[in-house]
């Protein structure tokens, strides 16, 4: 069975929806499923340095102090998935183009999914930049993805193919993410495990 996720890795609630659809996959030991990531940019026009994250929060939110009841209400779901977030710990909001390209390069060796973890991890509880690509090599290292391979797929046509799927997502209405289509249901937003789970069942026949 397929899944596809839209998300973008600087999105607190992609990562507590993906903890979510993990739990909810649990629940169907017997299910091959094929999980295909597609990749959103929530700042599509975001330097490719990315900007010190500071700066993000006053463009965005006018002020850190006006963005704080936001993210403490992410944060407080996240706990109750197990998600510490360290948010205080984020130093830079990145452009999350070659982060999309590792958790792509991972589907070929079907790691994605551990990838993409980690890169959530990285960013929302290490607080590490991950639009940095010497960041993104250490993390596909660790699942045993060669350095070469990485930088020869951190090319301008890969890149430019991310950015097409701006489209995909446009031509879908889907404004906000994490969004899934599971069979012929479309959710929107880190639902519950169980209402992922509840999906996942009615498109098994």
């Amino acid at each position: 069975m397929k899944i596809k996720v839209f998300a973008d890795t600087i999105c607190g609630w992609c990562y507590i929806g993906h903890s979510r659809l993990n739990k909810a996959l649990e629940q169907f030991n017997d299910i091959n499923f094929e999980i295909e990531h597609m990749p959103f940019q929530l700042n599509p026009d975001m330097p490719k340095e990315g900007i010190e994250r500071s700066r993000y929060l006053e463009i965005k939110f006018g002020s850190k102090e006006n963005a704080q009841p936001m993210y403490d209400r992410m944060a407080e779901e996240a706990n109750k998935e197990g998600l510490n977030f360290n948010l205080d710990n984020i130093m830079k909001t990145p452009n999350t183009v070659l982060s999309h390209l590792l958790i792509n390069l991972g589907e070929k060796e079907n790691k994605q999914n551990e990838i993409k973890e980690k890169i959530y991890q990285s960013y929302f509880i290490e607080g590490l930049d991950i639009g940095d690509k010497e960041i993104l090599i250490n993390i596909g290292k660790e699942f045993d993805i060669d350095e070469d391979k990485i930088n020869e797929f951190f090319n301008p046509e890969n890149i430019e193919r991310v950015n097409s799927y701006r489209q995909i997502a446009n031509e879908k209405n889907i404004t906000g993410v994490p969004f899934f289509e599971i069979g012929n249901d479309y959710i929107s937003g880190a639902q519950s495990s169980s209402n992922l789970a509840t999906a996942i069942k009615n498109n098994l026949n």
